[in-house]
């Protein structure tokens, strides 16, 4: 006699949609397999790489962050970031201290529902477009409007990077 078969998995919430839908944002979660490159990602999430933001914590000082938003063919351009924020030092946490810091691992971070609310610093070139954003798990990314985002995270919105 055959096994029956197994009920459909219930499409479960992704980390960060509880954060999005509290701050009014429209979204559509797009699911997809481990990717290798920026290249793929963009692919699978119909998107340009420019398009994917990398969510980064930076360390300012003992347990003070922020999360720094640059696009996927673009670098934190380091000396515009330190004196956006008036430091003379910056760095970047392992992964451990970065997942105590937001509750996400690296690869899923996002602002959206993170442990603490780190103030925000995103590069001018996000604005003005569809963005996709980390989840706040593997293989989930959120499409949403990257104004209303970085007005929902009251982002410091200046140029701090440099391309890739």
């Amino acid at each position: 006699m055959a096994e029956p078969e197994a009920p459909a998995a219930e499409p479960h919430e992704a980390p960060a949609e509880a954060a999005l839908r509290a701050a009014g944002i429209s979204y559509r979660v797009v699911r997809h397999r481990r990717v290798g490159s920026l290249a793929e990602a963009a692919a699978l999430r119909g998107v340009a790489p420019a398009d994917i933001i990398k969510t980064l914590v930076v360390r300012r000082g003992e347990d003070d962050y922020l999360f720094v938003l640059v696009p996927g063919d673009r670098e934190i351009a380091w000396p515009k970031l330190r004196a956006h924020l008036g430091v003379s030092r910056l760095s970047m946490p392992d992964a451990a201290t970065a997942f105590a810091a937001t509750g996400y691992e690296r690869g899923t971070i996002t602002p959206f529902g993170s442990r603490v609310a780190w103030p925000v610093v995103a590069d001018a070139t996000i604005a003005g477009r569809t963005i996709s954003l980390g989840a706040g798990e593997h293989g989930a990314t959120v499409l949403l409007d990257a104004d209303a985002a970085l007005a929902a995270l009251s982002a410091a919105v200046v140029d701090i990077s440099d391309p890739s």
